[in-house]
């Protein structure tokens, strides 16, 4: 038995099987050839989940673990997963049923300035059902965001798989003349009471108008309107516009898989480093006191990647 999280590197090379072949957790769905992004520290290649960029609470399995190429670095793990630790970032929700929220002084300021800025503008909002959205339709709203970004075109598609049984909600502001001035993206997560923010493209003509504050606000409102009580911004560490409407912070919990020596560990301006606490790398289990299923789960890999 394996007593404790797999603190030392074992060697979680690929697992070998069809590259053709559907697995399903929860809202997610991948293959060996789409499960894994490549990815680039300065030019270091690394891997991460085809949900990385545009999707919250990625689940995970040590079927996923074994089958990702190496170094892989999962993120945004569900709070009430066993798996991962913390890291450095936090999820920024914004609880929008509470008086309090809409009733601070500066938002109530800053919000009175976004509306007039764009009190001649027409806001359109949508929701539609993840399933009719296609890779197209994400690229026609966000090609410029996604290149701006490096997001990949795996992780549209992984977008696309995560949303199969979620609504979308799609905010569209258009100026006087009709031009689109922004587009915002955000899925609805009933379960967890959130709607949560995938993306927003703006058009930069309109930048003196804080065009993705004011789709902050939008995205707020409507969370409120129907019944929402968290609007989470995603992650806020990179991001300090986001503190005018974050009234919690929820810990974002991730897993790292790397050989010590591998370029990526050796760097510290690396993700690995900054993100986590290198005596965390190659922790899988988020509480050593594990379940006996969960320890049996490990155990196979362990045991599988050994032989």
């Amino acid at each position: 038995m394996i007593s404790s999280p797999l603190n030392s590197y074992i060697q979680l090379n690929p697992k070998k099987m069809k590259s053709d072949e559907r697995h399903v957790l929860s809202n997610q769905t991948w293959t060996a050839e789409t499960l894994c992004v490549e990815s680039f520290h300065e030019h270091i290649p690394y891997f991460t989940s085809r949900w990385d960029a545009l999707c919250p609470y990625i689940d995970v399995s040590p079927e996923m673990l074994k089958m990702a190429k190496k170094p892989f670095i999962v993120y945004a793990i569900p709070p009430e997963s066993p798996y991962g630790v913390p890291i450095t970032d936090h999820y920024g929700l914004v609880d929008v049923s509470t008086q309090e929220f809409w009733q601070d002084e500066l938002r109530q300021h800053k919000f009175k300035k976004l509306d007039k800025a764009f009190r001649q503008f027409q806001v359109k909002e949508e929701v539609i059902s993840g399933r009719s959205l296609s890779c197209k339709d994400l690229f026609e709203m966000g090609k410029e965001h996604f290149d701006a970004y490096e997001i990949h075109d795996k992780e549209i598609a992984g977008f696309v798989d995560y949303v199969q049984n979620l609504d979308v909600l799609i905010i569209r502001v258009f100026a006087p003349n009709g031009e689109l001035v922004l587009t915002d993206v955000s899925m609805l997560l009933p379960d967890r009471n959130q709607v949560y923010g995938s993306f927003c493209q703006w058009n930069l003509a309109h930048k003196n108008r804080s065009p993705g504050i004011y789709a902050c606000l939008l995205v707020c409102r409507w969370a409120h309107r129907n019944g929402y009580r968290f609007y989470n911004l995603g992650p806020v560490g990179d991001y300090p516009y986001k503190s005018l409407f974050v009234t919690e912070l929820e810990p974002i919990y991730a897993i790292a898989l790397t050989d010590y020596n591998h370029p990526l560990a050796l760097d510290d301006s690396s993700p690995l480093h900054t993100d986590f606490d290198p005596g965390a790398w190659n922790q899988i289990l988020r509480n050593p006191a594990a379940t006996e299923s969960v320890e049996l789960d490990l155990n196979r890999i362990h045991e599988s990647l050994q032989s």
